[in-house]
């Protein structure tokens, strides 16, 4: 993680209107158990929920202070997919940037198809595997507020190594590129119009198995070490014990159904 929005040290969080292409303005879980789902994010995060576009099966969206900020669904059945945190990018035009996907070597699952009157999204991948979503608003601009505990802090892709992917990511959304200049680091930082809008990190071999390369989302917290350990009184786990870090204290966890998710409390 390099930079993340907000800070965690103010009482407001910081509202967002509509986004610039290629910012990360959402992001969405699709997991089994929704119900059960939502009671843990309910308590690990304060959030409520209200039914959302249902295009793709139930979904609901998570509310923080009346403010959108999170999506949560329901995977059919019969479908056994990784319970994973997607993040979407914005775009002006879904079907553009879907065809520009295809033609730079990634992959279109879902759509791009209309989310009732929210939006248009599809759902793609790059060309090493790692899923995201696009996002065209409408009604529906996507994350309400950042900078407040509950709230999506970062997004950063995990992968063997940043170089071709990172090509990938500016071609298709136009991304200035900005490697971290540190010793045994692979990471390139994601900025649009000078701001750092996510990152790319190259962990080589410490890319796990069993998932491949993944986008992580950070959600902001007022305290890492007790979200930790509501994390683990609500069913989770932990995967990466809290630590300190330059920018702020952190760590990696998973909600009961396995979904990877970070925590960070940000450095002042």
């Amino acid at each position: 993680m390099t930079e993340a929005r907000g800070s965690a040290g103010r009482l407001n969080g910081t509202t967002h209107a509509g986004r610039t292409p290629g910012t990360p303005c959402w992001v969405s879980l699709m997991v089994h158990g929704m119900a059960a789902t939502q009671d843990f994010y309910g308590a690990l995060f304060g959030w409520e929920f209200q039914p959302g576009p249902q295009q793709l099966g139930p979904y609901a969206r998570a509310l923080l202070d009346g403010h959108e900020v999170a999506g949560i669904g329901q995977l059919p059945p019969d479908r056994h997919l990784p319970i994973a945190w997607t993040p979407y990018l914005a775009t002006d035009d879904v079907n553009q940037t879907a065809e520009t996907v295809r033609h730079s070597g990634g992959t279109v699952g879902v759509g791009p198809l209309d989310a009732a009157d929210a939006g248009r999204l599809a759902i793609a991948s790059d060309p090493t595997g790692a899923v995201f979503g696009i996002w065209q608003a409408s009604e529906h601009l996507g994350t309400g507020i950042t900078g407040v505990p509950g709230t999506p802090a970062w997004n950063e892709l995990l992968t063997r190594d940043s170089g071709s992917v990172g090509k990938f990511y500016q071609g298709v959304f136009g991304y200035e590129l900005e490697p971290v200049a540190s010793a045994g680091l692979d990471y390139v930082t994601l900025y649009i119009d000078g701001r750092p809008v996510a990152g790319i990190h190259g962990v080589g071999s410490d890319l796990p198995r069993d998932r491949g390369a993944h986008w992580l989302t950070y959600f902001e917290v007022a305290d890492t070490d007790d979200a930790v350990a509501r994390v683990a009184g609500l069913g989770g786990r932990l995967l990466k014990p809290a630590h300190d870090s330059p920018h702020g204290r952190m760590a990696t966890v998973a909600d009961p159904e396995g979904a990877v998710f970070s925590l960070v409390h940000k450095a002042a």
